[in-house]
């Protein structure tokens, strides 16, 4: 009985999976995957499918092959990650995991999915959307554990994990937890590395919409480990405030 329902699963899995595929090759416009390519600095192709299409289908895709558990949408958010062979096949694995019908499974089981997705992903594209959209999902839904990873991961070696613990909070605005926040940021904020010091400007710039005093005077206090890139993109939005 067992091993039929896990074939059963299996089956309805690899059907979801041939169906996104065929939609999306039957999709594709050539004419635009060079430009797309090219715009991401991508070493995997493109299709060249703009993103409002690209998500129309696979919404279509997702609604007509429904998954019956959490493991299995785990086990068929990777298989498409895994598999994929251009990049719009990864958004649609993102878009799967961000899927609204499966919101309960975005439990603490689902933490090693994303974490293979940002490290192997490793480009911010793909780890700017995992990082504000589901784990912020997954902070609000289990602040007490996340908080404890996302500390974690604010001092992990690897680079898209500490932009992916800054970038958490992204939407948050009142609702910031500012002392998570500075903490994750502090690891890095003599980093020489572009797209963490682009993350630090980034997140306080979001903060700054909410409380342009606080943001200002964070930056004065760390002035001088902050890069020039960090300060002025946390401060574009405390100068359209003052405008």
């Amino acid at each position: 009985m067992a091993g039929s329902l896990r074939e059963a699963r299996l089956s309805s899995s690899l059907a979801l999976i041939r169906g996104l595929k065929a939609r999306l090759h039957s999709a594709a416009d050539p004419l635009k995957a060079p430009a797309m390519r090219a715009y991401m600095k991508s070493e995997m192709p493109y299709l060249g499918i703009p993103a409002p299409k690209l998500r129309a289908l696979a919404k279509a895709v997702f609604a007509a092959h429904p998954l019956a558990s959490a493991e299995q949408w785990r086990d068929t958010v990777l298989r498409i990650w895994r598999g994929a062979r251009h990049r719009e096949e990864r958004y649609a694995g993102i878009s799967l995991a961000g899927y609204q019908k499966y919101a309960a499974f975005r439990d603490l089981d689902a933490i090693p999915m994303y974490e293979e997705m940002i490290t192997s992903g490793a480009w911010w594209d793909y780890v700017d959307s995992i990082a504000s959209q589901h784990l912020g999902a997954m902070l609000r839904r289990y602040p007490r554990q996340m908080r404890s990873l996302l500390l974690r991961w604010s001092r992990d070696a690897d680079m898209w994990k500490r932009r992916s613990a800054i970038l958490a909070q992204l939407s948050f605005r009142e609702e910031t937890d500012l002392t998570l926040l500075y903490r994750c940021l502090e690891p890095s904020l003599r980093s020489s590395e572009f797209f963490l010091r682009k993350a630090l400007g980034w997140a306080l710039r979001q903060y700054a919409w909410t409380d342009p005093d606080e943001v200002r005077r964070y930056v004065l206090e760390h002035e001088s480990e902050l890069s020039p890139l960090s300060r002025r993109e946390a401060l574009k939005n405390i100068a359209h405030h003052a405008d």
